[in-house]
């Protein structure tokens, strides 16, 4: 596991999925190398769609940015040393996507 203590950058999640967030990425990284974030992430994902149901998305690694779409209540940054992660479940996009008003649009 890598040393050191979480800490929450951004959330809108209950204390009670925080701290589940938590208790899977310090599990996950008894289990895997900070090297192997792909398997970290995809731990922490398995796991959140297990128990809160699926749509569950997570990145995990030292050095990345993100703008995401997020349902309300389903979002977390936080941070376990140099290793950043975020888990958020997506926001379905609505029945019109606004590529219809790129059809008359010539390159």
């Amino acid at each position: 596991m890598l040393e050191g203590k979480a800490v929450i950058g951004e959330t809108d999640m209950r204390k009670t999925m925080q701290e589940d967030a938590l208790q899977l990425a310090a599990k996950a990284l008894d289990f895997f190398d900070v090297t192997e974030a792909t398997e970290i992430a995809r731990v922490i994902k398995q796991e959140f769609d297990r128990m809160y149901g699926g749509g569950w998305q997570c990145i995990v690694g030292t050095d990345f940015g993100s703008f995401v779409t997020h349902c309300f209540g389903s979002f977390i940054h936080f941070s376990i040393g140099n290793l950043s992660i975020l888990l958020f479940r997506g926001s379905a996009a609505p029945e019109n996507n606004g590529f219809s008003t790129l059809e008359g649009v010539k390159a």
